[in-house]
């Protein structure tokens, strides 16, 4: 007799998507909506450029255009703030966790978070996404180097 039992493997049900498939769907959603938009010149052309607002199963969906902003807020905690700041004048992560009164392993978990924020991997390229950013952590092109004295 056979086991009735056993389960078979499970199909997607149709019309579920995956994450990886969300951004090409969105591209198609932009570009029937701009299709279907009129050609007179009467749309919008302020900063927040409303391409499709629509009402799907009593959700009201508003898909708006706006720019990119280049210098892009970057939040960091306090701590991180003053972590960084150390960074970029120069003092290496021992030198950080004694003025901090915290462990090196606490300083580089913090600097794993700020680069994780930034999409940098290294130091360097931390504080000069900081300076470019212009969030006021890091001063661009800063000529001042660690005082011996301190």
């Amino acid at each position: 007799m056979p086991n009735t039992n056993v389960t078979k493997p499970r199909r997607p049900v149709t019309g579920q998507r995956t994450i990886q498939e969300i951004p090409a769907l969105v591209r198609q959603l932009v570009q029937l909506a701009n299709q279907s938009r009129p050609r007179d010149g009467s749309a919008a052309t302020d900063a927040a450029d409303c391409v499709l607002d629509i009402e799907v199963d009593g959700v009201r969906c508003v898909l708006v255009r706006s720019p990119v902003d280049e210098r892009t807020r970057v939040v960091l905690s306090p701590r991180e703030r003053e972590i960084a700041r150390m960074v970029a004048k120069g003092y290496p992560n021992k030198t950080i966790a004694a003025v901090l009164d915290i462990s090196t392993w606490t300083v580089c978990t913090h600097m794993r978070r700020i680069f994780a924020k930034l999409g940098v991997s290294t130091r360097s390229a931390m504080v000069a996404s900081l300076a470019h950013a212009g969030t006021g952590i890091v001063e661009p092109r800063s000529t001042s180097s660690v005082a011996a004295s301190d």
